[in-house]
C-alpha cells in the first residue's frame, strides 16, 4: 500500500530518548520566506557579477597606492604599464592635503619593494598612463603607499614656455651687450685666437640684443599656442568622439544598404523561380488574353461602322422633325421636270 513517504529525520542527543528535528518539504515552506531569499541570493549574484573586478580571488589584480607632488592629468581608467604592457588600469585618483594619492590595480604582474612610478603622457592630445618600474627584494603591500621619493610626475611643457618667457624677458640685453663689448676691449691684446673669439661673442650679443623683441614676440607666440591647445583638449576630444559615432553611422548605413541588395536578390530568385514554375499556365493565360482582344477589336470595329452608317438616318430623321410637331417629306423625281436633278450622274457621262 502507497502512502506518503518518511520525513527526513536527524537525531540530536543519544540513546532512543533524545530529540529529533524533521526537515520540512521544499514544497510545505513559507513561499513569502522562500521568495526573499531567492531575491537576496540573485541580488548578491548580480552585485558581484557587476563587480568582479574588485573581487580578491577572481577580480582584476591588486590594488596598490602611490603619492604624486601633482595629478598631471592622470585620470580614472588610465592605463598602468611596465615596460610598455598594460598591467591593470587607474582605479582612483584623489586630494589629499598638499599631494594627490593615485590607486591603481595590477594583474599578473611582480610589484617590488622599491618599485617607481611615473606618470607619463600617452598622446599628443594630454592623455597619461601610469609607468611602473618593479625592483626590490620582496614584494610590495598592497596597504604601504608608495612614498612621493619614488613617484615622478611629467615636465609640462607649457610651463616650460612660461618660465623661458619670464627668463628670456628679465633679460638686460642691452646690459649684456655692454658687458661682451667691455670685456672684448679688456682683451683686445690677447692672442689672435682670443680676440677671435671675444669678436664672436660681441657679434653673438649684438644679434641677440637687435632680435629681443623677435624673440619676445616669438615666445609670447608660443605661450599663446599652446594655452590655447591646452583650453582645446576637450574641443579635440569631442572631435574625435564624434567622428567615432559618424565612421559608426556610416558603417550602419553601409550593413542597412548590403541587406536591401541582398534581399533584392533574394526578391528576384524567388521572383524567376515563380515565373519558371508557372510558365506552361501564364503561356496559356496569355493566349487567352491575346484571343479575346482580337474579338473585342472586331467588335470595336464593327461598333464604329454601325455608328457611321446610322449617322446620316439620324440626322435625315432630325432634320424631319425639326420644324414642329409633323414630319417633313420630300419626294424627288415625281414630275419629269424635277427628275434630272434626282438621277445620280454616273462617271464617264452615262445616268
Amino acid at each position: 500500500m502507497l502512502g506518503r513517504p518518511q520525513d527526513h529525520a536527524s537525531p540530536r542527543g543519544s540513546g532512543d530518548g533524545g530529540e529529533v528535528h524533521v526537515v520540512k518539504p521544499f514544497k510545505e515552506r513559507n513561499p513569502i520566506v522562500v521568495g526573499l531569499v531567492g531575491s537576496a541570493v540573485a541580488a548578491a549574484v548580480l552585485t558581484a557579477t557587476l563587480n568582479y573586478e574588485n573581487l580578491p580571488i577572481i577580480g582584476s589584480g591588486t590594488t596598490y597606492q602611490a603619492e604624486f607632488s601633482e595629478a598631471a592629468g592622470l585620470q580614472q581608467d588610465d592605463e598602468v604599464r611596465i615596460a610598455g604592457i598594460k598591467v591593470g588600469e587607474v582605479s582612483d585618483v584623489r586630494l589629499a592635503e598638499d599631494h594627490v594619492v593615485v590607486s591603481f590595480r595590477v594583474k599578473d604582474a611582480w610589484v617590488g619593494d622599491k618599485t617607481a612610478a611615473e606618470i607619463k603622457i600617452k598622446t599628443l592630445l594630454g592623455r597619461k598612463f601610469l609607468a611602473l618600474r618593479p625592483t626590490g627584494e620582496t614584494v610590495q603591500n598592497p596597504k604601504q603607499i608608495i612614498p612621493r621619493t619614488r613617484t615622478v610626475t611629467p615636465y609640462d611643457v607649457t610651463e616650460a614656455f612660461n618660465g623661458l618667457a619670464d627668463t628670456a624677458g628679465a633679460i638686460d640685453t642691452d646690459q649684456l651687450a655692454e658687458s661682451f663689448t667691455t670685456l672684448s676691449d679688456t682683451f683686445k691684446n690677447s692672442p689672435e685666437h682670443i680676440k677671435k673669439a671675444l669678436e664672436g661673442l660681441t657679434s653673438l650679443s649684438k644679434t641677440v640684443s637687435s632680435r629681443d623683441s623677435e624673440l619676445a614676440s616669438l615666445l609670447t607666440n608660443a605661450h599663446g599656442l599652446t594655452t590655447t591647445l591646452a583650453n582645446s583638449n576637450d574641443d579635440f576630444a569631442k572631435l574625435l568622439s564624434n567622428g567615432n559615432l559618424l565612421l559608426t553611422e556610416l558603417d550602419r548605413r553601409r550593413q542597412a544598404i548590403h541587406d536591401l541588395l541582398t534581399g533584392s536578390q533574394q526578391l528576384a530568385a524567388q521572383l524567376s523561380g515563380l515565373v519558371k514554375d508557372n510558365k506552361d499556365q501564364l503561356g496559356g493565360a496569355l493566349r487567352q488574353l491575346g484571343e479575346v482582344t482580337d474579338i473585342l477589336q472586331r467588335q470595336n470595329d464593327n461598333l464604329a461602322k454601325s455608328l457611321d452608317l446610322a449617322a446620316p438616318y439620324f440626322r435625315v430623321v432630325n432634320n424631319s422633325l425639326g420644324n414642329g410637331r409633323w414630319v417633313d417629306g420630300y419626294l424627288c423625281g415625281l414630275i419629269p421636270e424635277n427628275r434630272d436633278s434626282c438621277t445620280p450622274k454616273i462617271p464617264g457621262g452615262g445616268r
